[in-house]
């Protein structure tokens, strides 16, 4: 396990001094198959999550510095979902480094999206204890950056692209409602709802009500974890 556990380190291109913490962020709760005395990587997944969060904020904060606090946390969720987080963690063959029961490898955990997530946030947390904040930003930036990236690219028509999204995945057909005008007759504020049964409503703001269909639509895919 220790040979696995460096050669995620060559791939993650970051070496421990402290190789506890790789260790611990390494331990699936069933590994010894119910033996006293584990310690598993929960403690550490408490933390990473927090960890990834702000540096998820900061770094939208500092990339769509006119968006709103609406129009930011679709994107934040997007990108420290278990489902981002599980992504990174197979582009870096997370689940071959884990240490886990039999069971539960027998059972495919060593690929579930759940564990995948969950391990990748413990692995971010013991980076930062060991690196500190530089270290985790190094890891960050190398493994999300791309992904932070892909948001400034405004969908030419997001309109069009929550339509074929909902189509291709068996989906309501989408359904705005204008929920809110407010604002000075020369600078409006058009706040739109669009719905895509069976999913909850993602609410956008622009100066029209098209440019507010648009935000709304651009929300509700991002939310789901679409980068368009």
């Amino acid at each position: 396990m220790a040979d696995a556990q460096s050669e995620l380190e060559a791939r993650i291109g970051y070496a421990f001094r402290d190789k506890s913490l790789i260790d611990r962020a390494l331990t699936h709760a069933s590994y010894g198959d119910g033996r006293k005395g584990v310690r598993s990587y929960e403690r550490l997944e408490f933390l990473g999550d927090r960890v990834l969060g702000l540096m998820t904020a900061e770094a939208l904060f500092r990339l769509f510095d006119k968006a709103s606090e609406g129009a930011l946390a679709p994107r934040l969720n997007a990108l420290v979902n278990k489902n981002a987080c599980a992504d990174v963690a197979r582009s870096i063959e997370l689940g071959e480094a884990l240490k886990m029961g039999r069971s539960e490898e027998r059972g495919g955990g060593r690929n579930k999206t759940s564990i995948l997530g969950d391990a990748c946030e413990a692995l971010i947390a013991a980076i930062y204890l060991d690196g500190g904040r530089p270290a985790a930003q190094a890891f960050y930036d190398r493994f999300w950056g791309p992904r932070i990236e892909a948001l400034k690219a405004k969908p030419e028509n997001p309109k069009s692209a929550l339509q074929e999204w909902a189509a291709r995945t068996g989906r309501g057909v989408p359904r705005y409602q204008l929920t809110e005008r407010s604002g000075p007759d020369h600078r409006p504020v058009f706040t739109v709802e669009v719905t895509v049964s069976p999913l909850d409503p993602a609410i956008g703001e622009g100066g029209s009500k098209q440019a507010a269909e648009r935000a709304a639509a651009t929300a509700l895919l991002e939310r789901e974890g679409q980068h368009v």
